[in-house]
């Protein structure tokens, strides 16, 4: 009010003598004007003109410039993207429109939870590019059907205690409204996470509820991620204290079962729980799982034990009845485990606070961020000087990191260009990123950019069950997966983690053999879905073995491993 009365004041004092003159030639034009001056009329005429020229020029201002309004919003802008996390030029092209990134995943994510119990399930879009593909609206209407589907089946609700009771009897009384798969928690965190993914889409195309054996430190990890009822597979629960003693040859295996004849004497009764052996040991009769004929009889079951450490995904697309609701849900098949991951898995708040504060540490200010992930399988004490020969040799001949000039002390372009790029190295020795800092270090890079070199954690050896271990390790599987770029080694399910997380179509190191760096040393990943290292090979309906990676367009064969099995979209070039 203060800008637009100071306006009007302005045009008053302004204007004394263009009014005037204005008046005057007006009143010179009055037909009723006489030769004699009314100085009376004349000074009416000259306050009703000015008090019109002050409202038209007044209502302009405001037409062309309304300065308050610009001024808060321009400010409201200003604190919405200091607010938010530092990041690389692209990123902070899209967030200086002001424009907040969406923080449901284009309606994968359900609003309504509590965001301080789990801060990073909407804050983590703010960390990251926009979905590089959409999730397709059947998708997203599944995922609410399922939660409400949760809502009404979990646990000490009282479809599941009815459920209960049919376990506890030994023997289904019938179809049940609610039915369950029960993931057993087993094996490294890498797996745990991909296995996770693949019982969450077995119960999806079932229409079962999943619920999940914590272990010890599953609640500590991972968020809730379904609304209004836990995942988490209540302590009382009648076959918990068995979970560790299944395999292959306990009664209530389906594979035992099927080697047996046990289901063809059961004469008709089903029973109310079978016991599904999926892990990277299972047998001949336990693959049967992928097979239509089995699936139809393991439909009936109200109550699948199921413990696996492989991503079991690719196979279950080979399952003929699931082929048409496969192809509604994901009619991009490379992006199955990045929808379901960033769906399920959001860090708890501790850990949430190891990825925020490294990362404004250390990598929100860099124009370009890679991650590079080190798995080394051979024997003896690192680091090894073929495996850093093979990073140093895949990351510049892919142009991801720049090669050194060790004739000149300094390289300095031009100012205003210089980039920086921060490298985040994770591995369980420190002795990778130690040596490639130091020659980022000694040495200026032949373009001029600023090289850091960066490792969260170099715990030594694996620590599957230590809860701080298994903190840092998702935590870094996180933070890789938040990179531009990325760099992993076969067979590691940690990268498989890090690059569906973060949508991105990794490099992978080409596994060592005999102490010596391969050549080529990496190729770039034909999708960003993980690799079914022990898939079956088997065709249900001839009942003989069949190369699997062959039958369909859209799973083919693994880079980083010949046998193993991984989803691509049918219109990549392979």
């Amino acid at each position: 009010m203060k800008r637009f009365k100071k306006n009007q004041d302005d045009e008053n004092g302004n204007g004394g003598a263009r009014p005037t003159n204005s008046d005057s030639h007006i009143v010179v034009r009055d037909p009723d004007r006489k030769s004699g001056s009314n100085p009376m009329r004349l000074m009416g005429i000259v306050v009703v003109c000015l008090m019109i020229i002050s409202v038209l020029f007044s209502v302009s201002v405001v037409l062309k410039d309304p300065p308050s309004d610009k001024v808060w919003i321009a400010a409201a802008e200003a604190r919405f993207v200091d607010a938010g996390p530092k990041k690389g030029s692209e990123d902070d092209a899209v967030q200086s429109s002001g424009v907040p990134k969406d923080k449901l995943l284009r309606g994968l994510l359900s609003a309504g939870f509590d965001e301080g119990s789990c801060i990073s399930r909407y804050q983590s879009a703010e960390y990251r590019k926009e979905l590089s593909h959409k999730p397709s609206s059947y998708l997203t209407s599944r995922l609410r059907r399922y939660e409400a589907l949760h809502k009404k089946c979990g646990p000490y609700t009282e479809l599941y205690n009815k459920t209960l009771e049919q376990l506890k009897s030994g023997h289904s009384t019938g179809s049940s409204e609610c039915n369950y798969v029960v993931w057993i928690s087993f094996s490294g965190l890498g797996n745990r996470i991909l296995t996770l993914a693949s019982s969450f889409l077995y119960a999806l195309l079932t229409n079962r509820v999943l619920l999940v054996d914590p272990g010890v430190d599953v609640a500590d990890l991972f968020c809730e991620p379904f609304p209004g009822v836990s995942w988490f597979l209540p302590p009382d629960f009648p076959l918990k204290n068995h979970f560790n003693s299944f395999n292959q040859e306990s009664p209530q295996c389906y594979g035992k079962m099927v080697k047996n004849n046990t289901i063809a004497n059961l004469n008709g009764l089903i029973p109310s729980s079978v016991y599904l052996h999926l892990a990277h040991d299972y047998g001949d009769h336990d693959k049967l799982f992928f097979c239509d004929e089995d699936q139809s009889f393991l439909q009936k079951v109200p109550w699948l034990i199921v413990k696996t450490d492989n991503y079991l995904i690719p196979s279950i697309f080979l399952i003929p009845s699931f082929e048409q609701e496969l192809s509604n849900l994901f009619p991009n098949r490379d992006t199955v485990f990045h929808f379901l991951g960033r769906y399920l898995f959001h860090p708890t708040n501790q850990v949430w606070g190891l990825i925020t504060r490294y990362y404004e540490a250390y990598l929100a200010r860099a124009d370009e961020r890679l991650g590079i992930q080190i798995r080394v399988f051979d024997v003896g004490t690192g680091p090894f000087q073929h495996v850093l020969d093979q990073i140093l040799a895949c990351t510049i001949k892919e142009n991801l990191l720049p090669e050194i000039d060790r004739e000149q002390y300094i390289i300095s372009p031009s100012r205003g260009t210089q980039k920086s790029k921060a490298v985040l190295m994770t591995s369980l020795s420190s002795g990778y990123s130690e040596k490639v800092r130091d020659i980022y270090w000694e040495h200026p890079t032949v373009t001029g950019e600023v090289i850091g070199i960066f490792q969260p954690s170099h715990e030594e050896y694996q620590q599957t069950e230590k809860l701080v271990h298994n903190r840092k390790a998702w935590a870094e599987m996180y933070l890789l997966s938040l990179t531009d770029m990325l760099v992993t080694s076969s067979w590691s399910t940690f990268g498989y983690v890090a690059q569906g997380l973060g949508g991105l179509k990794p490099w992978i190191l080409y596994k060592p053999e005999n102490g010596t760096a391969p050549d080529p040393p990496c190729r770039r990943a034909m999708s960003m879905e993980p690799c079914f290292h022990a898939p079956p090979f088997y065709d249900c309906k001839a009942k003989v073995g069949v190369d699997t990676g062959k039958i369909v367009p859209h799973v083919r064969h693994c880079e980083d491993m010949s046998w193993g099995l991984k989803l691509v979209d049918h219109y990549d070039e392979l």
